[in-house]
């Protein structure tokens, strides 16, 4: 089972790209490493103020990917620094 998330979240004490970027780095390395998922920024590259991820995982078990990609949303609402506005979420 593959099941995918876009998720878009906004930035509201950046105020540079810069800022933005170090955010990101550290929210992806934390999801990566914690849960062994694939995550990239999808788009609003040059905006500091919005960005969307593409976030997947895939497991034997359908229960097992969902239960993974609810645990990584739960994790992204805990950074301060973002909030997350739209989430779609596709299984494949």
């Amino acid at each position: 089972m593959i099941i995918y998330a876009e998720v878009e979240c906004m930035f509201y004490d950046g105020h540079s790209l810069k800022q933005k970027r170090a955010v990101l780095k550290k929210v992806m390395s934390r999801l990566q490493n914690d849960f062994n998922v694939a995550i990239t920024e999808l788009d609003y590259h040059d905006l500091w103020q919005r960005t969307k991820f593409g976030i997947v995982t895939i497991s034997n078990e359908r229960l097992h990917a969902e239960k993974v990609i609810q645990e990584v949303l739960r994790v992204i609402d805990t950074f301060t620094e973002i909030e997350r506005t739209i989430t779609n979420i596709e299984h494949v």
